[in-house]
């Protein structure tokens, strides 16, 4: 159980002062509960997801047009970010509107684009000083 408040359904996220620290050992249990929430983010598709709602809340039928994911397959990775408190949801009328559950999942996201970077640099980034060479050459 997380240490969220649940007050009339709606999750009160703690103000960062409130947060334990972060680097205090992990129990066993932590351990496990840690690991199955990490598991959301163990598909491209739902990474996908999770990144086009970065700039807000999306309808399904927008998330399907930005991923390029069938309706059905959004649909069902939507409701597993759901379930693992990665994303929220509003209904209006015959649409559902989708966005990151609070800013620690934004964080997340930019973290693991961040620490992937550092491992993996993109091939196509040239680094500052080639392109001068470049240019002092042309």
């Amino acid at each position: 159980m997380n240490d969220c408040a649940v007050v009339a359904s709606v999750r009160v996220v703690p103000h960062p002062s409130e947060h334990r620290a972060a680097d205090r050992p992990l129990t066993v249990d932590e351990a496990e509960s840690l690991a199955e929430a990490m598991r959301a983010f163990g598909t491209g598709s739902r990474l996908r997801l999770l990144w086009a709602m970065l700039a807000g809340e999306q309808t399904v039928e927008h998330l399907v047009e930005l991923t390029g994911l069938a309706p059905s397959a959004a649909s069902h990775q939507l409701r597993l970010l759901r379930q693992g408190g990665l994303v929220s949801v509003r209904r209006a009328g015959r649409h559902a509107y989708y966005r990151l559950d609070d800013h620690h999942v934004a964080d997340l996201l930019q973290a693991i684009r961040h620490h992937h970077e550092h491992v993996e640099p993109p091939e196509t980034a040239t680094p500052p000083l080639a392109r001068e060479d470049a240019r002092e050459f042309a």
